[in-house]
């Protein structure tokens, strides 16, 4: 709907606050990859020429993101050849011909391995936080997007169900905040920690739950009372977790890492 593909029922998206469809050279400002699509007897260079061409831009330019995105050395190889993960590597650099101020990205990870999926999430921090520019990613890697996003929009059934920094959306789930504490007596502790109104839930044979109280709180008293401590730390809730619990498991989700413009994730998923 962003990119004028399907109508949307009602609201807009815009980029510079015009629809995608009325940019006079679209791919100077948004670069899109929502599919991986190649001749397979082109090779990744002449792939990049041929768009190059196609949108007026100077063919020296796919060399230039070729180097960008890692594919130096591959770029006069068939692109029949290339892995799936050099397909996606490809398809970015397809995107930033136009050295655009936006990148809209659907599951770019997908196909990459440990080492390229380390970079692209690198890469993206450093278009948005270095380059200033709006990188929008939809994605169900959550963990990653954890790693990666600042700012996330949670979208089940078609609907905004939430948005808002990681921290934001972690503190409005954890709420007051859960401790995990472990020891040999935790069965006395919990007693000292529930005397005192505290929720105290127990995790095993050793392990207790504290919701109200900090680490360094909790820690206190157990010195105070002299109970041996094995381990004593923060609970927090990860996006997966989050994202299941706002969402009651509908699969819709979009996230943009920091540099995003505020309004344009609300735009998109209006």
């Amino acid at each position: 709907m962003a990119l004028g593909l399907l109508r949307p029922d009602s609201g807009t998206a815009t980029f510079g606050g015009r629809p995608y469809a009325s940019l006079p050279d679209p791919l100077r400002l948004v670069g899109a990859v929502l599919e991986t699509a190649f001749h397979p007897a082109r090779s990744g260079r002449n792939h990049l020429r041929v768009y190059c061409r196609a949108a007026g831009l100077p063919v020296r330019r796919a060399d230039e993101v070729l180097v960008q995105v890692g594919l130096g050395d591959a770029g006069r190889r068939r692109a029949g050849g290339y892995s799936l993960g050099m397909r996606q590597r490809l398809a970015l650099a397809t995107a930033l011909l136009g050295d655009p101020a936006v990148l809209v990205l659907d599951e770019p990870a997908n196909g990459l391995d440990p080492e390229g999926i380390q970079w692209l999430r690198g890469f993206l921090r450093h278009l948005a936080h270095e380059e200033g520019r709006t990188v929008l990613v939809s994605s169900h890697l959550l963990a990653e997007v954890e790693q990666t996003a600042d700012r996330v929009v949670i979208v089940g059934a078609g609907r905004l169900v939430r948005e808002g920094s990681i921290a934001q959306l972690r503190a409005g789930a954890d709420g007051a905040g859960t401790v995990l504490v472990r020891s040999p007596e935790a069965a006395r502790l919990a007693g000292l920690l529930a005397a005192d109104g505290r929720t105290v839930g127990r995790e095993g044979d050793d392990g207790l739950t504290v919701t109200g109280l900090s680490t360094a709180e909790v820690g206190r008293q157990a010195f105070a009372a002299g109970v041996e401590l094995h381990e004593l730390r923060s609970r927090t809730s990860g996006l997966e977790e989050i994202y299941f619990r706002l969402t009651a498991g509908q699969e819709q989700f979009a996230a943009a890492p920091a540099g995003t413009a505020p309004a344009a994730p609300r735009e998109m998923a209006r």
